[in-house]
């Protein structure tokens, strides 16, 4: 019987994590029941700036646009909706619904009462050692829907 291989690379497969999301809930839920939410707000933080360094040194070099581009290529990648405006010294992200809570929803997996800070905490951190600074304007639990800003700082 004759055989056949089958090569393939991680590449070739679609890009697909979502369950990630409820693992991270998860986790934040942990923290957040044992060691309370600034000790979330404190590994988001240093998870992000290990992480998103090379980012960081992006938003650095390019400005805004590297974020815009970044946030683009995410929810791109986990088919969300988003809308960004942007000027020379702001750049607004608009998200109608975040992939990662409909998913978490969806599946009946629980939602962290602190998921919001993947978005408040993680921007801010984004923004670290940079000209800019991060606000998160708006969000909605139930749908994970945002509006993110990010700004030059002033004297910057």
């Amino acid at each position: 019987m004759a055989r056949e291989v089958m090569r393939r690379q991680a590449a070739d497969n679609e890009y697909l994590h979502q369950d990630f999301h409820g693992a991270l809930s998860c986790g934040i839920d942990y923290l957040e029941a044992h060691f309370g939410a600034d000790a979330v707000r404190q590994y988001l933080r240093s998870f992000s700036l290990s992480y998103y360094a090379p980012l960081r040194d992006e938003v650095r070099r390019r400005g805004l646009a590297a974020l815009r581009d970044h946030y683009d290529e995410v929810y791109r990648l986990e088919g969300g909706q988003v809308q960004f405006e942007l000027t020379d010294d702001e750049l607004r992200v608009r998200v109608e619904a975040c992939p990662a809570v409909t998913h978490m929803r969806q599946r009946g997996y629980p939602v962290a009462r602190l998921w919001v800070e993947t978005l408040a905490t993680v921007g801010v951190a984004l923004c670290e050692g940079t000209p800019y600074e991060a606000a998160l304007l708006e969000y909605e639990p139930q749908t994970g829907r945002s509006l993110q800003r990010f700004r030059r700082r002033s004297g910057s």
